[in-house]
């Protein structure tokens, strides 16, 4: 694994902004009575996990505050998940698009866990703190 200086160094992170990106293309299509309910919650939540990784990265100094966020993540990315579910049964989206975006959301979750199940490696600073507690 490379050194990861920024949070957009972050596989996850990139990935979730150009998904994000992706469903707000694809979101200009949806009919104008949909403009602040669906097309509103859908790009909010796509660009939520993005934004979530972000804060993520920046408390890694505490382990439970990353989980937390990697965790606001991981709720934002199912609830995407939910949106497309709608579009989709609405007919705003064809069955590949539906298909590949809920099969990139799985993929941006898993890395999600991933990353939660091994949190110690990620928060470089966590056990400096548990140190300084025991001294």
């Amino acid at each position: 694994m490379s050194t990861i200086k920024f949070h957009q160094d972050l596989k996850v992170f990139q990935k979730s902004f150009q998904t994000a990106q992706y469903i707000y293309e694809l979101s200009k299509s949806f009919p104008k009575e949909e403009l602040y309910s669906l097309t509103d919650q859908i790009r909010r939540s796509s660009r939520s996990v993005t934004a979530n990784i972000s804060e993520a990265w920046g408390k890694r100094r505490y382990e439970k505050s990353f989980i937390a966020k990697l965790t606001d993540a991981e709720g934002e990315a199912r609830e995407t998940q939910t949106w497309l579910q709608f579009a989709y049964a609405c007919s705003y989206i064809n069955e590949d698009q539906y298909n590949n975006l809920h099969n990139q959301y799985n993929q941006i979750i898993g890395m999600l866990i991933n990353m939660m199940s091994q949190s110690e490696k990620w928060c470089s600073f966590s056990s400096l703190n548990k140190e300084n507690k025991n001294a």
